[in-house]
């Protein structure tokens, strides 16, 4: 803008000079005895513009000449600066295409060119560690913590997730301590503190920090849900051995939690071993109430207690609405066979076998034959048992 305005006055200047010599008639007397000089006022014009123009010139060629050395430093830093941000962005994209020794190179660089050097270490760091140079890769975040020591957060937070991906949880889970000194409620933090607990088996801790995250729509609730309930299997198993155990656990699941047909499952098959089959049976009811699994009402045949003509009386409710499940005709068979109800123990084995061929099914029905003394027919049914086995489980 500068440059068009001087353009335009040089312009002006050069139209009206020219006309201003023309035109004028006017003179200019300078008398210094014994001297006298007579100029036209347009010659005396001309030179007092050259004149000025020969100063100004002058005195911008010294300006110029004593910011030399500051000029000529200006120059250098800024292409250094540059020089250290092409750097820096050949570096970060470098990592993104997973060409991870030139990453490494090109935050080097970046560096020596006197780039911030958060971003540079960092980025090197990651590409030491995914070359497996572990050595390297914690020299690069000493050199962050000695030349960016402000700047905690980014450092320790990539750290942890690096001794996370190395599988070194006890060292990860102490430096996501130190974070939530700085921030506790930082989502990165509580989702990382999530995968070292979930690695560490910390199952309570794990549902803890699910229930804060969930909280802050911090988590997807798909994961959320495929990973509390992981959490509460592991709790099941790891108090299985003991009834009482297995029973305050179950009890300190929440209720929706317990109405999932996967850990209803789960919790009826080790109440079923603790010797608690009535329980066993109450859960996976009240675990249809809300989603019909055929994988849950087959098992209902296995929780069988003293109360036994009740639940067989349960099952054929839910059979006038799921007439063609598989599943529930097989531990309607299974009831009715622990009340010696042969014919209807019959009927029903056979019908989930026309709806489904099973080795569970086959199996029991040749469990029943052998009951009923019929040799060869349990062993026709015990071969196709093994042979639907095979098939399912290959």
């Amino acid at each position: 803008m500068k440059l068009l305005v001087w353009l335009l006055l040089v312009v002006i200047a050069a139209a009206l000079i020219p006309l201003t010599i023309g035109a004028g008639n006017g003179y200019l007397l300078l008398v210094q005895p014994p001297y006298r000089i007579e100029l036209s006022t347009s010659m005396f014009l001309l030179l007092v513009t050259l004149t000025f123009l020969l100063v100004y010139g002058l005195l911008r060629l010294v300006f110029y000449t004593m910011h030399l050395p500051q000029n000529v430093q200006a120059f250098k830093l800024q292409r250094r600066q540059k020089q250290a941000n092409a750097a820096l962005l050949e570096s970060i994209t470098a990592l993104a295409e997973g060409r991870f020794g030139q990453a490494g190179k090109s935050a080097e660089s970046a560096l020596e060119f006197g780039a911030d050097p958060l971003i540079p270490t960092l980025i090197a760091a990651r590409s030491a560690h995914k070359l497996k140079n572990f050595e390297r890769r914690d020299f690069y975040f000493a050199e962050c913590e000695r030349l960016v020591p402000d700047n905690e957060m980014a450092r320790l937070l990539s750290q942890a997730e690096l001794l996370l991906d190395q599988r070194h949880f006890s060292e990860a889970l102490a430096i996501i301590r130190q974070l939530e000194k700085r921030d506790a409620k930082h989502l990165p933090v509580l989702l990382l503190e999530l995968k070292v607990q979930r690695q560490l088996s910390n199952w309570e801790q794990v549902l803890e920090l699910i229930d804060q995250l969930e909280k802050r729509n911090g988590i997807e609730p798909f994961i959320a849900t495929q990973w509390k309930r992981q959490a509460y299997l592991a709790l099941l198993d790891r108090n299985a051995d003991d009834a009482a155990s297995l029973t305050r656990q179950w009890q300190k699941t929440p209720e929706d939690d317990r109405l999932d047909s996967y850990l209803a499952l789960a919790a009826a098959r080790h109440f079923v071993q603790a010797g608690e089959p009535l329980l066993a049976a109450e859960i996976v009811e009240m675990s249809l109430t809300k989603q019909w699994s055929s994988a849950l009402v087959e098992f209902y045949g296995e929780c069988v207690d003293k109360d036994a003509a009740r639940q067989l009386e349960q099952a054929e409710f839910w059979l006038t609405q799921h007439h063609n499940d598989a599943g529930l005709l097989l531990s309607l068979g299974k009831l009715c066979m622990r009340q010696a109800l042969w014919g209807k123990a019959q009927s029903y084995l056979e019908a989930s076998i026309s709806v489904k061929a099973a080795s569970a099914s086959h199996l029991a029905l040749a469990q029943m034959m052998e009951q009923l003394g019929k040799t060869a027919e349990a062993n026709r049914h015990y071969r196709l048992s093994l042979q639907h086995k095979m098939t399912e489980n290959p």
